[in-house]
C-alpha cells in the first residue's frame, strides 16, 4: 500500500490495487524495474499503473526499455503510451530500431496551443449541423475522438480546456424547449395513430369515434389525464424517476391531472411496505397525485367486462397447463378449447369465480390472433385462479385479472388521455387496442419512450430483489443501489434527479445507456448550491506546530460557500498546536509535480497559515510515519503551491470529533453487468463500500441531524 502511494496513486486506487493480487504483483515488479521504489510524480505513477495492467504479454522483454522512456518523461501522455503498446504488440520479442519506436510514439513532436485551437475549431465547424440538431445530446467524447485522430500527440488536458461556441439559431421547434410538445392534445384523439394487421388480412385502425371522444371530453373537461402505475412489489428506482417526470410532468405542463395507480392485480406480490414506500417517495420527488387508486378498485367492473367479452365470442375458458400454453403459442397452435361454445365458457367462468375450480385447473383467455406476427396477440390470459386473499380487496375474489387484461381497461375507465410507458411494452400496444375495441371502450392515446439505463448498476426487479434478499447489499435503501431510497440516503436530492431525467429528454431511442457520471454532474451542481463545505480528515496523520504555544488556540474563519458573501457563509474552526492532515498528503521524498507536504517543504493549511515540515518521527519499522513536526508562518510571507485540508484539536489534549465515514463507489465493475448473464454477481465491486471508523471532523459537525448534507473539502 505504502509503495503504491509513493508513486502518486490516490488512496482509493491503491486500496483497489491491493485487493487484486494479479495487479499488485505486476505493479510491484514494474515499480522495481523502473527503479522508483522511493517514489515518483503522479503523472509517471499513473503511466506505470497502466503498464502494469495493459502491457502486451508477448513483449515483456521490452518492458524495461519502455519504463526508462516513462521515467525520463520522454513518454508522458496516455496517447504515446497506447502507441507504444501497439508497437510492442506487433514487435513481440523481436529486436527493434529505437528511432522507429520513437517515431511511432510521437517523441519530439510538439503540438502548439494554436494548432489545437485551429483543429478544435475545424472539428466544431465540420460537425456544426449535427451539434445543432442534437444539442445537449451531442457526444463530447466523440468530438474529442476526431481531434485525437488529427492531432494524436496533442496534450489531452489542453484539448479539453478549449471551448468552442457554436452560433446557434433560435430553436427550430418547441420540442427543444418543451419535451412534452410531442404529445397531442386530448381533443385530437379521434385520429388514427395505430394500425393492427391481422393474419386474415384485415386491419384495425385504432381511434375513437367522435361520439366516444365527445363523451370522454365532457367527463374530463378537456384536461390531460395521465397515470403513474407502479406495481406494489418492490422499491422504486431511478428508472421510475423518469416515468414520474413523463407522467406527472405532462399533466403539470398541460394543467391536467395525474393518477397514482397501484397495479395490484397479483395478490401474492403486494406488500403494504411497498405501497407506503411508493407514496412517500413520490412526494419526496416533488410530485402530487390527483388521486390514488388501485387496479383492485375496479375488480367488479373488470369481471363484468370479462363476461361481456365471452358473450361477444372474444374469450374462452381454457384448461391447458402453463407448459402446454407456452408450447402451443410457440408453434402458433390453437388451444383444444378455443372454439368451445360461449355458454359453456360463461358457465365455467362463473365456477371459477365461485371457487368451484382449483388453482391451475382453468384460465380465461382472450381469443385474439394465433397466426399473428406479434407474440402478444397469441390469446393472452385475462384471468387466473388464485385462492388467496388480496391485501387491498380482501377475500371477495379467488380469480384475478392479468396485467394485459386490466391495464388498458382501467386506463379507459379512468379516462386517461395519455397512456405512456417504456418501449418494451410497444409490442403490447396491439393487444391493448384490440381489447378496448372488442369491448367498445374509450381508447387512450398510447406512446412508448426509451427506458432509462445507467452504467455500472442493475435495475431489473428480479436482480434488485436478489441483491437485497441474498444480502449482497444492506436493504432497498443501500446507498450503492439506484433505488430512489438508496440515492436519497446517499445524499442525492430529488431536484438533482429531476434535472438529470429532464436533461436526458423523452425519446424513442432504445439503444443508449446513460453514463453514471452524467447523474453525478447534476448531483454536484445541486450540492454546490445546497451542501456547505466542511473539513474532514479520513486517515489522520498528526502534525505538531512547534513554534505555537501549547495552550494557544486561534478561532479562524472557514468558508461554507466559496462564492457567497453572507453572515452564514463562514464558520469558525480552531487552530491549535496539534493538527491532523491526510496521511496521503505527506511523503518522505518530494517530487516536482507533488504538492503535498514533505521534509523541508511548505504547504498552506486551507483558511490558515503556511507550515513547513522540519522533522518527522518513524515507527519501529522505520517506514511508517507516526508524527510530523512543523513550523507555521504567522506572517504568511511563504507562498506554497500546495493547499491541504486539516482538522485541529479544539484545545490542548482534546482529540478532534471522531466520525465514521463510509465511502461508496460503483456497485459493479462493468458498465453493463447484465451482459454477463448468470455471472453478473461476480462483477460486484468489492470496494463499493469502504468504512473508515476513525476519521476526524471539525467540531461544528457534532450537532448535525440525519439527512444533513455536506461537502468534504479536499486538497487542491
Amino acid at each position: 500500500m505504502e509503495l503504491f502511494l509513493k508513486i502518486g496513486l490516490d488512496e482509493r486506487t491503491a486500496k483497489n490495487t491491493v485487493a487484486n493480487n494479479k495487479v499488485t504483483s505486476n505493479l510491484t515488479v514494474v515499480i522495481h524495474e523502473a527503479a522508483v521504489v522511493d517514489g515518483c510524480s503522479r503523472t509517471v505513477g499513473n503511466l506505470l499503473y497502466t503498464v502494469a495492467t495493459k502491457f502486451p504479454a508477448n513483449a515483456l522483454v521490452h518492458r524495461p526499455t519502455l519504463l526508462q522512456y516513462i521515467v525520463s518523461s520522454k513518454i508522458k501522455t496516455p496517447a504515446q503510451l497506447d502507441a507504444a503498446f501497439l508497437f510492442f504488440t506487433n514487435t513481440a520479442s523481436e529486436k527493434f530500431n529505437l528511432s522507429t519506436f520513437e517515431e511511432a510514439c510521437g517523441l519530439g513532436v510538439e503540438v502548439t496551443v494554436e494548432e489545437i485551437e485551429v483543429c478544435v475549431g475545424d472539428i466544431f465547424e465540420e460537425k456544426k449541423d449535427s451539434i445543432l440538431e442534437h444539442r445537449y445530446r451531442t457526444s463530447v467524447g466523440e468530438l474529442f475522438g476526431h481531434v485525437r485522430k488529427k492531432l494524436p500527440w496533442a496534450d489531452p488536458k489542453i484539448v479539453k480546456d478549449k471551448k468552442t461556441v457554436v452560433d446557434a439559431p433560435p430553436p427550430s421547434s418547441e420540442e427543444d424547449l418543451n419535451p412534452f410538445f410531442i404529445f397531442p392534445q386530448p381533443e385530437e384523439n379521434f385520429k388514427v395513430h395505430t394500425e393492427i394487421f391481422f393474419s386474415n388480412g384485415s386491419v384495425l385502425r385504432c381511434c375513437n369515434t367522435k361520439e366516444v371522444l365527445e363523451k370522454h371530453l365532457k367527463l374530463t373537461g378537456g384536461k390531460v389525464f395521465s397515470r403513474f402505475p407502479p406495481e406494489s412489489n418492490g422499491y422504486l428506482h431511478i428508472g421510475h424517476a423518469k416515468a414520474m417526470f413523463v407522467d406527472f410532468g405532462l399533466a403539470k405542463e398541460r394543467g391536467g391531472n395525474c393518477y397514482l395507480r397501484y397495479d395490484d392485480t397479483n395478490p401474492e406480490a403486494e406488500k403494504e411496505e411497498y405501497i407506503d414506500h411508493i407514496k412517500e417517495i413520490i412526494e419526496w420527488m416533488g410530485w402530487k397525485p390527483f388521486k390514488i387508486t388501485y387496479s383492485s378498485d375496479y375488480f367488479q367492473e373488470l369481471y363484468d367486462l370479462a363476461v361481456k367479452l365471452i358473450k361477444r365470442g372474444h374469450a374462452y375458458v381454457d384448461h391447458q397447463t402453463p407448459e402446454e400454453i407456452k408450447h402451443y403459442r410457440e408453434h402458433k397452435m390453437n388451444s383444444p378449447w378455443r372454439d368451445r361454445p360461449i355458454e359453456e365458457s360463461l358457465e365455467l367462468f362463473e365456477k371459477m369465480r365461485e371457487g368451484k375450480m382449483s388453482e391451475g385447473e382453468a384460465t380465461l383467455r382472450m381469443k385474439q390472433d394465433m397466426q399473428s406476427d406479434n407474440y402478444n396477440m397469441y390469446d393472452l390470459i385475462s384471468y387466473r385462479i388464485k385462492k388467496i386473499p388480496h391485501p387491498h380487496a380482501g377475500d371477495k375474489w379467488c380469480i384475478y385479472p392479468s396485467y394485459d387484461y386490466a391495464h388498458c381497461i382501467v386506463d379507459s375507465l379512468e379516462n386517461i388521455t395519455h397512456s405512456l410507458c417504456t418501449l418494451e411494452f410497444e409490442t403490447r400496444r396491439a393487444s391493448y387496442y384490440w381489447l378496448l375495441h372488442a369491448l367498445d371502450l374509450y381508447q387512450p392515446y398510447v406512446w412508448e419512450y426509451s427506458r432509462l439505463n445507467v452504467t455500472n448498476t442493475v435495475m431489473s426487479k428480479r436482480k434488485l430483489n436478489c441483491l437485497v434478499t441474498e444480502k449482497w447489499v444492506e436493504g432497498w435503501d443501500d446507498p450503492r443501489l439506484m433505488t430512489l431510497a438508496g440515492l436519497r440516503r446517499r445524499g442525492v436530492t430529488s431536484s438533482a434527479i429531476n434535472a438529470f431525467v429532464k436533461g436526458i429528454g423523452i425519446t424513442r431511442s432504445d439503444s443508449s445507456t446513460i453514463r453514471l457520471d452524467r447523474l453525478e454532474y447534476h448531483v454536484r451542481e445541486e450540492l454546490n448550491k445546497t451542501a456547505p463545505r466542511t473539513m474532514v480528515v479520513l486517515n489522520p496523520l498528526k502534525v505538531v506546530i512547534t513554534n505555537l504555544k501549547g495552550d494557544s488556540v486561534m478561532d479562524l474563519e472557514a468558508k461554507r460557500w466559496p462564492d457567497v458573501q453572507t453572515d452564514n457563509a463562514v464558520y469558525k474552526v480552531p487552530f491549535s498546536k496539534t493538527v491532523h492532515i491526510e496521511r496521503s498528503d505527506f511523503r518522505l521524498k518530494d517530487s516536482k509535480d507533488y504538492y503535498g507536504l514533505a521534509p523541508g517543504k511548505s504547504v498552506l493549511l486551507r483558511y490558515t497559515f503556511p507550515i513547513k515540515c522540519t522533522d518527522f518521527i518513524l515507527a519501529d519499522d522505520n517506514e511508517t510515519v507516526l508524527e510530523i513536526r512543523a513550523e507555521y508562518d504567522p506572517s504568511k510571507i511563504t507562498k506554497p503551491k500546495g493547499v491541504l485540508h486539516w482538522v485541529s484539536e479544539p484545545s490542548t489534549g482534546v482529540s478532534p470529533l471522531q466520525v465514521e465515514v463510509r465511502l461508496f463507489d460503483k456497485l459493479f465493475l462493468s458498465e453493463n453487468p447484465t451482459e454477463l448473464g448468470d455471472d453478473w454477481l461476480g462483477d460486484l465491486n468489492p470496494q463499493s463500500k469502504i468504512v473508515i471508523p476513525n476519521a476526524y471532523a471539525v467540531y461544528s459537525l457534532q450537532d448535525s441531524v440525519v439527512g444533513s448534507t455536506f461537502q468534504f473539502e479536499r486538497h487542491v
